[in-house]
């Protein structure tokens, strides 16, 4: 089963990597003999679907979350196995498109008004006199 990360990017399933194991979370006793947890690795520095370019993005991005070139993710929030499988291609599917989406504008830096100058310092005074009339009277 392939994954569709976007029109232009299909990732094929001889690259996907697929683990099972026993999951802690909802199903009771049920969790305890059979493998629900799904584990799916993708290796971004060997895969032939990528571009040039669209490797050392995703490198550069996601390189917290590599471990040796493969990113893992892993689903355990249902019983079955079969839903866990579906919720692992969706979260690295997801994983993959905002990786490769291209960066909003930068920020165009700004001065601060006159007027909003005007209210913070309105604010700070109003805050101080708030706390000085907490204060104990003097004793003259």
């Amino acid at each position: 089963m392939d994954l569709e990360v976007s029109p232009a990017l299909t990732i094929p399933a001889t690259e996907l990597g697929w683990r099972f194991s026993r999951s802690s979370g909802p199903g009771g006793q049920h969790v305890n003999t059979t493998d629900s947890r799904a584990e799916l690795s993708w290796n971004v520095g060997d895969s032939v679907v990528l571009s040039e370019s669209q490797r050392l993005t995703l490198l550069a991005r996601l390189e917290p979350r590599l471990i040796g070139g493969v990113i893992t993710v892993t689903a355990s929030e249902q019983r079955s196995q079969l839903r866990n499988r579906d919720i692992a291609l969706a979260k690295l599917a997801d994983l993959v498109r905002v990786a490769l989406a291209p960066e909003g504008p930068r920020r165009r830096p700004t001065k601060p008004t006159r007027g909003s100058k005007h209210r913070h310092l309105a604010a700070k005074q109003q805050r101080s006199a708030t706390k000085q009339q907490r204060r104990r009277p003097s004793a003259e």
